[in-house]
């Protein structure tokens, strides 16, 4: 097995893809055949990164785009592991955001699980964040994937999901201003993150701005911001619960009556988060957890899926 870096590349960001699909057990949208990651395929073949292409789905979408991301701001947190013919069979993507290391993706292809290559794309990924006083990675309900993320050392803290379709009728309005937000919002929200998360998002933002929503509120009590992308809460965090409930509030009007919503990585400390969307009518489900080391669970806060 080799390790080798992510590039900032087509290819590169299209393994990570294939990897996490197989992981997943959900093939990819686009495939040629268990080759269809080595080189020197016909370039007009469906699989080719110039051949013609399917439409991706919004999950597949996400990771070629944060891929790409980590790629360039975190190339040494980022590593693909292939077999001896090259064909990827792992990967881990990590990046160090102030005093703060995230674990962002660590997925292996079911073949390949067992034989110790998710514990090596860990020890990698951990051995960039040395020095981090605090770590933060989400996990799936995988019980391998728990006795990697334990015995290195986090405390796992069970987590939920609120689904549903949105009732704006049950909802209550925002108790105060929400705003649209941009670019000019970035020292606003990275001075939030500090407090919760114990360091700055930094560059996460521009490209969570890239391809979501931004709303902000920010008043003489605190300030919070949201970001929702095609029914998706992506990340929320605020300073207050009230302001976090207010948030999640215009979030959920954001997306509309009616329409479908989901939101991921509830720990129990966001009570006012299950407040919320149960008067919106959506429904609790157990969903994995949120790996924590040297911090408490972050609150008011719910962590993106790219960028924890």
């Amino acid at each position: 097995m080799l390790l080798r870096p992510v590039r900032d590349s087509d290819e590169d960001a299209e393994a990570v893809r294939f990897v996490v699909d197989a992981a997943l057990a959900s093939p990819p949208a686009v495939r040629n055949g268990p080759d269809a990651f080595s080189p020197g395929f016909p370039p007009d073949s469906p699989g080719s990164p110039s051949g013609p292409r399917a439409p991706l789905p919004v999950p597949a979408e996400r990771h070629l785009h944060h891929a790409r991301h980590l790629a360039r701001t975190d190339p040494e947190g980022c590593r693909l592991a292939e077999d001896a013919a090259g064909r990827p069979v792992g990967v881990v993507l990590s990046c160090r955001r102030e005093g703060t290391w995230a674990l962002s993706l660590l997925a292996v292809l079911p073949e390949a699980q067992g034989r110790g290559v998710g514990t090596e794309l860990l020890r990698w990924a951990m051995a960039y964040g040395r020095g981090c006083l605090r770590g933060i990675t989400r996990g799936s309900r995988h019980p391998a994937a728990a006795r990697v993320q334990r015995r290195a050392g986090f405390d796992l803290h069970p987590t939920m999901r609120l689904s549903g379709t949105v009732s704006l009728a049950r909802l209550a309005a925002p108790d105060g201003v929400v705003a649209e937000g941009g670019p000019g919002d970035r020292d606003l929200m990275d001075s939030v993150d500090r407090r919760l998360r114990g360091g700055a998002h930094g560059p996460d933002h521009e490209e969570l701005l890239r391809h979501c929503r931004l709303l902000v509120t920010d008043d003489f009590t605190g300030s919070g911001y949201c970001y929702v992308r095609e029914g998706r809460v992506e990340t929320l965090a605020a300073t207050t619960r009230r302001l976090a409930g207010r948030l999640l509030t215009a979030a959920l009007g954001a997306v509309g009556e009616g329409r479908p919503v989901r939101i991921d990585h509830l720990t129990a400390e966001q009570q006012w988060a299950l407040d919320v969307g149960l008067a919106a009518g959506l429904e609790p489900a157990p969903a994995g957890w949120l790996g924590l080391r040297g911090m408490r669970p972050p609150s008011p806060y719910i962590p993106s899926d790219a960028f924890p």
